[in-house]
């Protein structure tokens, strides 16, 4: 039997591959009977499976990160693809697999992804504010370079959370020409800072696979340690207190909403324009990523994390039916 990636699955197929472990948790049956619900993955996709005959003797060998075999037929659950698991061991020498085969990267490499960020931390004028963010940077450099944006979601790959800040800083450069009255500095330091201590907030291996949450992460959140992160480095820098604080309030209220962890809508037109920047990189991304699967003239099954929408693939139109004239 061949072995299958997750983007070649057909419901009703029994299907063997390779695939990385991204979650696995043991949970009861309505009969009482414990069963292992994974999410397994590899670099075209992820997929929910369920190991119906766990044997809990073997169940600390397949903990998030590991690399497994399975066996197991594809099936279909409230319109999406699962995975019945029958028969799943460690990967071993001779199956001559490397684990970066098997996770999603984002498209640049984090090399050129960081020496662009930082072209842009050299157009910032004010000095406290690229004291700040260049410290912050040196901080957490070394694991940007592989940590994801999120546990789920939006940018939950290898190098996610990188290639978000620089998608971010891109949109912002642009904004920044049509309303010219918005402050560039502020702006490009709250969206280099507003999700860094990201870092901090999840644990990940350098595959960008994370196994949880940290202590701190879970009782504080990423926001909270990023105010105190800024509140450090100020008062090591030296800088003006107003700053320190509209950065602060930058990172406060870009989740907008006190349910998401913001207990003050944005005050400034920076954090305002932060904030949806923030919307559009993640919604872009997750509708990117949900349409890859669909055919074109198809509706892609509900996506929860876009309020439970269904998605429409069209087909493009080639250059010969382009209106003249309409490009820009």
């Amino acid at each position: 039997m061949d072995n299958t990636r997750i983007g070649d699955f057909e419901v009703g197929k029994i299907t063997q591959g390779f695939f990385m472990i991204k979650s696995s948790t043991v949970r009861m049956t309505t009969t009482n009977s414990e069963y292992m619900d994974f999410i397994l993955a590899d670099k075209t996709g992820e997929v929910n499976a369920k190991w119906w005959e766990y044997k809990k003797e073997l169940g600390d060998n397949f903990a998030v990160g590991t690399l497994v075999k399975v066996r197991g037929m594809v099936t279909e659950w409230q319109g999406r693809l699962q995975f019945r698991v029958d028969r799943i061991r460690l990967i071993e020498p001779r199956d001559g697999v490397n684990p970066e085969d098997f996770v999603q990267t984002a498209p640049m490499k984090p090399e050129d992804m960081l020496g662009k960020v930082l072209q842009y931390v050299i157009k910032i004028g004010n000095r406290d504010i690229k004291e700040i963010v260049s410290r912050a940077l040196n901080e957490k450099k070394e694991k940007l370079m592989h940590y994801p944006a999120a546990m789920k979601n939006h940018h939950s790959i290898r190098s996610g959370l990188l290639y978000h800040i620089l998608t971010m800083l891109s949109l912002a450069e642009r904004v920044c020409q049509v309303y010219p009255h918005l402050d560039r500095d502020l702006l490009y330091g709250g969206i280099i800072l507003h999700d860094l201590e990201k870092i901090n907030e999840m644990d990940s291996n350098e595959l960008g696979v994370v196994s949880g949450y940290t202590m701190e992460g879970m009782l504080l959140g990423h926001i909270v340690q990023g105010i105190k992160t800024i509140e450090r480095i100020g008062r090591q820098v030296d800088a003006d207190p107003e700053i320190v604080i509209l950065l602060q309030h930058m990172l406060l209220s870009h989740h907008y909403e006190p349910e998401f962890g913001s207990p003050k809508r944005p005050m400034i037109p920076e954090g305002e324009i932060l904030h949806y920047l923030d919307v559009i990189d993640a919604r872009m991304y997750d509708m990117q990523k949900e349409l890859e699967a669909v055919e074109e003239g198809q509706f892609s099954d509900r996506v929860w994390v876009l309020h439970n929408r269904q998605l429409y693939k069209y087909g493009k139109a080639d250059d010969e039916n382009k209106v003249i004239g309409a490009e820009g």
